[in-house]
């Protein structure tokens, strides 16, 4: 099975936050993000093994910074790291000011999917080939990252 790139996987996302999206305080809703990231996410895995995927785990997402209605989602979503059936992705998110232009980081996450075959059982995917010296860093982390979730589900039991 041949690798795949980063850039292969590679996903961005806007929208529009409109009132039916926001708080009363006319801030978007936590899980309106929480959605956009698993969707973007989902996109950058499939993209990646080009077979249906299911999200196993969401971890470390961070709200930074409120997004405003009128205001633009801008989302990227890349997979930082593949092992046999499951992958693990990053996605960013910015929000856009429309009449000026200015971005703001507002949120990022890391999510874990697992490729799955027509049974619905776990299927094996391509590797990932990191290119650049950012691409190769995440790809290390991601492995530590793994680590963790792996020890602590362990723990768990």
């Amino acid at each position: 099975m041949n690798g795949k790139t980063v850039a292969e996987s590679r996903t961005t996302m806007t929208e529009v936050v409109l009132p039916n999206d926001t708080s009363a305080y006319g801030m978007i809703l936590g899980g309106k993000v929480m959605h956009l990231i698993d969707m973007a996410g989902a996109v950058a895995a499939f993209r990646h093994c080009r077979t249906p995927v299911v999200t196993v785990s969401v971890d470390s997402v961070r709200f930074l910074n409120p997004i405003k209605v009128g205001h633009l989602v801008l989302l990227e979503a890349v997979v930082t790291r593949a092992f046999t059936t499951s992958m693990e992705v990053e996605v960013q998110v910015q929000s856009e000011e429309p009449l000026t232009g200015k971005r703001i980081k507002t949120s990022d996450a890391f999510l874990t999917f697992v490729a799955i075959n027509e049974a619905g059982r776990p299927t094996v995917i391509p590797p990932l080939i990191p290119e650049s010296p950012e691409e190769k860093k995440r790809y290390e982390a991601a492995l530590e990252r793994r680590n963790r979730r792996l020890a602590q589900a362990r723990a768990e039991e």
